[in-house]
């Protein structure tokens, strides 16, 4: 098949004065581009690349792919991440991964908790906060834990964002507000391991954004394959990042990641983790691919609480939690790039 592998390349990415540093480290690397255009190629596609910006609408017409691999991140808005997908399905062209309503709900963490918890899906209490001085709810308590609300790859996210007290929580608040210019999701801080469960696949259609009302119906998991647990192994990494998947980690330090894959848990942990990751990718409504991020709480029998989900995650071959995953698994890189484009190409009815 003929396959445009859209994606945002930092390199391409707009700049104004002022610009966080931090703004794009969610964008692209040319290292990941190049090795998803080899690994389709090497699944027997044409494969080209295209910028996922305003130029798009023009290139798809010229090149007129059978469909797209789709990682574009955006640039700006609130739903930046369900703006392609979106074009895309006004033109009517297939692509891989979630869907425009998935990404936009993903993309906002507080959104995406509220879906969680209305499913009774383990996720911290949590709060948002649009202004530094707004009360704090009675009934969270110290320490917590402030990030931006729509933002990845860990930024906002440091050992500043761990707060003890009503002052450290009014200078974070302050910062967030400072830097990102969005709302402030401050949530319970969960002492503990970071785990995450990378899963390929779709359910069984039709699925509905529902726990089935039988939660031991083999339909909740049918159709989706979990890859082994990583965990990150925080105790590699400085005392200064205090225990936590900070943005520093995921950007600065990504060539030296730390983990232990497969995570060092019991069968039943790993069997819950999986459940209530399926249970995630159903309600939230994701396709083909997805990582769900979990905290144990050491303080509880090592709990999970789900932190967030991500439907579109990071695929660089050297370092990507989801790419380590698959390889603990067995699989090759390409046998994973492919794996997603076939799903979709399957969803669609594409040969």
């Amino acid at each position: 098949m003929k396959v445009a592998l859209l994606a945002n390349l930092k390199k391409n990415a707009p700049s104004w004065p002022g610009m966080p540093p931090d703004r794009w480290d969610d964008l692209d690397s040319e290292e990941t581009i190049e090795a998803i255009l080899r690994a389709l190629e090497a699944g027997g596609h044409q494969a080209i690349f295209l910028e996922g910006d305003i130029t798009l609408f023009d290139t798809l017409r010229t090149v007129k792919p059978d469909i797209c691999f789709n990682i574009c991140e955006g640039h700006f808005g609130d739903g930046r991440e369900a703006q392609v997908p979106a074009l895309l399905e006004m033109m009517r062209i297939p692509y891989t991964g979630s869907r425009v309503l998935t990404l936009a709900l993903a993309l906002d963490k507080p959104m995406t908790k509220r879906v969680l918890s209305y499913h009774g899906l383990p996720t911290p209490p949590f709060q948002v906060f649009e202004r530094e001085d707004e009360p704090l709810d009675p009934d969270l308590q110290f320490p917590l834990f402030v990030k931006p609300s729509r933002e990845g790859t860990g930024m906002g996210v440091s050992a500043e964002s761990i707060v003890y007290d009503q002052g450290q929580l009014r200078a974070q608040l302050r910062r967030i507000f400072e830097r990102y210019e969005e709302p402030a999701l401050v949530e319970r801080f969960i002492e503990g391991r970071e785990v995450t469960v990378g899963i390929v696949g779709n359910l069984c259609a039709p699925a509905a954004r529902r726990i089935p009302e039988d939660e031991d119906a083999p339909r909740i998991l049918q159709g989706l394959h979990f890859f082994p647990p990583l965990e990150v192994d925080m105790a590699a990494y400085p005392a200064e990042e205090a225990g936590v998947y900070t943005g520093r980690i995921k950007v600065e330090m990504a060539h030296e990641f730390h983990c232990l894959c497969p995570a060092p848990l019991e069968a039943e942990q790993v069997e819950e983790l999986n459940w209530l990751a399926a249970a995630t990718f159903r309600v939230i409504g994701c396709l083909d691919v997805a990582r769900v991020d979990f905290r144990l709480d050491a303080r509880d029998g090592n709990r999970p609480y789900i932190l967030e989900v991500n439907p579109l995650p990071g695929l660089n071959p050297e370092y990507s939690d989801l790419c380590i995953e698959a390889a603990a698994d067995g699989w090759s890189y390409p046998q994973l790039i492919n794996r997603i484009l076939d799903l979709a190409a399957e969803r669609y009815g594409l040969r």
